[in-house]
Parts: C-alpha cells; structure tokens; sequence
C-alpha cells in the first residue's frame, strides 16, 4: 500500500511550530502495515490542500490521509477541499472516527472531516491533534487494506477463504 500523509495547517507551513501529527500519522500508517509511506506533506489550509490531494491522486497513491484544517475555524477548509476531488464519499469511517473516543473528549464531534474515493485512491480527513490522529488511526487501521482492496475491485471476505484479497466471485 502507498500512502501519502497531508498536514494541512497554516501554521506548521509558516514554520512556527513544527508538524507532530502529520509525523505521528505516518509512524502510525507504517505499524498499520503501509510498506511505503510518504509524508508529511505539509501545506497551508485551503487551496493547497487540494492541489496536493490532486497531485497524490494523479501519482497514484492507494490512500492520502491528512491530518489538520478539519475543525470550525474560518481557515479550516480541509473537508471542502476534499469534496472537490472525492468522486464518492465513504461516511461510516468519518462518522466512526468522530464517534471512537466521544466519551472522553465531547468535542471530537465537532470535526467536519470526510472519507472517500477519488479514482482508485482512498482519502480520508483527521483531525490536526495528536489525539485525534491516534483515535482516527484506530478506527483506520483495521479497515484499511479491505478498503483499498474494495476500492481497486477486491472482493468481499468469505469464510473459510484463508486469503479474501481480490478473490472474485
């Protein structure tokens, strides 16, 4: 799997601080069992962000996650610019990733991030905090090869079939 990790923040592109979850995404992405990592990409909110999903969609890559630009500021404009790239939107993960630690943090349910397709590539929005990487990465994580897998027209699991990838029924 390549995946490509996108830090949208104003921010950490200006170099005043420097982008820990975009690092700690692509650290999490690896133990996830993604051979080939790239990223962070770290870009300003809004029209960057699309450009570099368009150009991580064009070069190919399985997923893009971002992290950052998904909550309610007037410079958060990460969803936005997914949703003019995404072809299909994939709302159980973003609905789950929004849903996974809600007792312990109520404003998790504030963030606008998405989850689609765009071609044959998977992309999904989390949250710019290390935390909310964390607990996106632990919805993710577990789906991820079987929606990649979907997405270049995998078949469902069956049981009993010791290795489900692209079997076709």
């Amino acid at each position: 799997m390549r995946v490509l990790v996108i830090t949208a923040s104003n921010r950490a592109a200006a170099g005043i601080y420097p982008d820990k979850s975009g690092q700690l995404l692509a650290a999490l992405l690896q133990e996830a069992g993604c051979e080939d990592v790239d990223g962070p990409q770290v870009v300003p909110d809004g029209d960057p962000v699309e450009k570099a999903l368009r150009d991580g969609i064009a070069a190919g890559y399985d997923a893009i996650v971002t992290t950052g630009g998904t909550g309610l500021t007037p410079t958060d404009l990460t969803p936005e610019m997914t949703r003019r790239v995404i072809d299909r939107e994939i709302p159980g993960i973003a609905e789950a990733i929004r849903q996974v630690n809600r007792e312990k943090v109520p404003t998790s349910i504030l963030s606008r991030g998405l989850a689609g397709v765009a071609g044959r590539t998977l992309i999904v929005n989390l949250p710019g905090s290390s935390g909310g990487v964390r607990d996106g990465m632990a919805v993710l994580a577990p789906i991820l090869r079987h929606a990649i897998d979907q997405i270049h027209g995998g078949d469902h699991p069956r049981p009993g079939v010791a290795d489900h990838r692209s079997h076709k029924g």
